[in-house]
């Protein structure tokens, strides 16, 4: 039998563009499998800007430690093409064998018949065809890309529906408003199904959320519309909906975003019809989270060793304006607790706004050192990337990679050991992970 990566890079072919949204195509390759779409478990959608795959990872870690399979469809994959697609078990899932990978692939290619369909479109028909095939509890969907017109949004009676916050990403695709963009992702809401909406950084995208999840008969579920809301309250965070208040460790992911995406997941599985888990499952869930790549300090590793003694190396794949601030902010965070000199190792690809992305680190990052992303054709050059970094007023430096970045820190006079964030791509983040030994398991 082929590998999966010989089948896929015979899917590139099939159709000249990478993304191209539409449901038509993936609609006649599910019917010719016999529907694998209409033999899932409960299904919780999600989409978003930012925050999708951390409230995934919320859901699976409180649902594992209830007792419950949760298979699970995430992209992009950091590292390999497997992360994408967990398959559920009692006890903790795990990604998908090559063997069953490759079989499925090799299904879908024949059922495919050689006509056009994209590669997200033929790998989202071979996971829902790996999901059909194994019992599980629940089906925890990310979209790819929008909503309304993504190859995910054929399931036709999700148990809930989930939109983290949206912000301005991929306009060549979603629209270049915030308004566009959630309409876009509204499109993932259904007559009679729970809308969970997260809290929005615009309240333009959380007028059109309600607004759209009211048209369709979707029952909209809101943070802070005493529906469900949190706090931090003495190192802890408190969860509170209509119908049970929760004192909460603080997650185990880093950031005080996460407290907002922990407290999304929670609403979306009580919505969902999970709500006989206990506080114990959520507790612990919230503890094992792990969402590699995602405000991550690597503390082992070959890069980790590299960098000077008593310093911190920090990894996340955030790559848009709102991610960037998210970002910044957490910094700022870390700042607080200890005033150490923030130094970004930044990559950027050239389809995203590298000036807004910047900004955010104006007057808290002591230096920036750009570096290419290997792989990828349209990473933006580091000589690029530290010309806009300065236009900005960041004080900018050029290296030929992340390991290069790293051993010029010893050139750099700190007062104290640097806090060293690597950031502005996902496939910079998978890169890093791969290079350290402490790839994605």
């Amino acid at each position: 039998m082929d590998s999966s990566d010989a089948l896929m890079a015979r899917f590139l072919a099939l159709h000249p563009r990478t993304i191209d949204l539409s449901l038509g195509r993936i609609e006649r390759l599910l019917e010719r499998l016999g529907h694998p779409e209409r033999k899932l478990p409960p299904v919780i959608h999600v989409a978003g800007t930012n925050g999708k795959g951390s409230t995934i990872a919320f859901m699976r870690a409180i649902l594992e430690a209830g007792g419950l399979a949760a298979h699970v469809y995430t992209s992009p994959h950091l590292v390999r093409f497997h992360e994408r697609i967990r398959i559920g078990a009692i006890g903790g899932g795990s990604y998908v064998p090559e063997d069953q990978l490759a079989d499925a692939l090799a299904r879908c290619e024949a059922a495919n018949s050689g006509e056009p369909i994209t590669v997200f479109e033929i790998t989202t028909a071979a996971a829902f065809l790996l999901f059909s095939e194994s019992p599980a509890d629940v089906l925890l969907l990310e979209v790819g890309l929008g909503g309304r017109v993504d190859a995910t949004n054929v399931i036709d009676n999700p148990a809930a529906a989930v939109v983290t916050p949206i912000g301005r990403d991929h306009a060549e695709y979603l629209g270049d408003t915030v308004e566009a963009v959630a309409t876009e992702k509204a499109g993932i809401f259904k007559r009679g199904c729970p809308a969970i909406i997260a809290a929005q950084d615009y309240k333009e995208a959380d007028a059109v959320l309600c607004r759209l999840a009211e048209e369709v008969g979707a029952e909209p579920i809101r943070v802070g519309n005493q529906d469900f809301s949190v706090h931090a309250e003495r190192g802890r965070i408190v969860y509170q909906d209509e119908l049970d208040l929760f004192d909460l460790p603080q997650p185990r992911l880093n950031g005080r975003h996460q407290f907002t995406n922990a407290a999304t997941a929670i609403a979306a599985l009580r919505a969902a019809g999970f709500g006989d888990i206990g506080v114990g499952a959520i507790e612990a869930g919230l503890n094992k989270v792990e969402w590699p790549g995602r405000l991550q300090r690597l503390n082992r590793g070959r890069l980790a060793e590299m960098i000077p003694a008593g310093a911190e190396l920090w990894l996340d794949g955030g790559h848009n304006i709102d991610g960037g601030r998210i970002l910044a902010t957490a910094m700022a965070d870390l700042v607080e607790r200890s005033d150490v000199p923030l130094v970004l190792v930044v990559g950027l690809l050239g389809t995203k706004d590298a000036e807004g992305f910047l900004r955010n680190f104006v007057g808290l990052a002591r230096g920036l050192i750009a570096v290419p992303i290997s792989g990828q054709m349209a990473a933006r050059p580091a000589e690029e990337v530290a010309q806009i970094a300065a236009d900005v007023g960041l004080t900018a430096y050029v290296a030929s990679s992340v390991e290069a970045a790293l051993e010029s820190l010893a050139d750099f006079a700190f007062e104290h050991p640097p806090r060293i964030l690597v950031c502005g791509s996902l496939y910079l983040a998978g890169n890093v992970l791969t290079a350290n030994g402490t790839p994605p398991t």
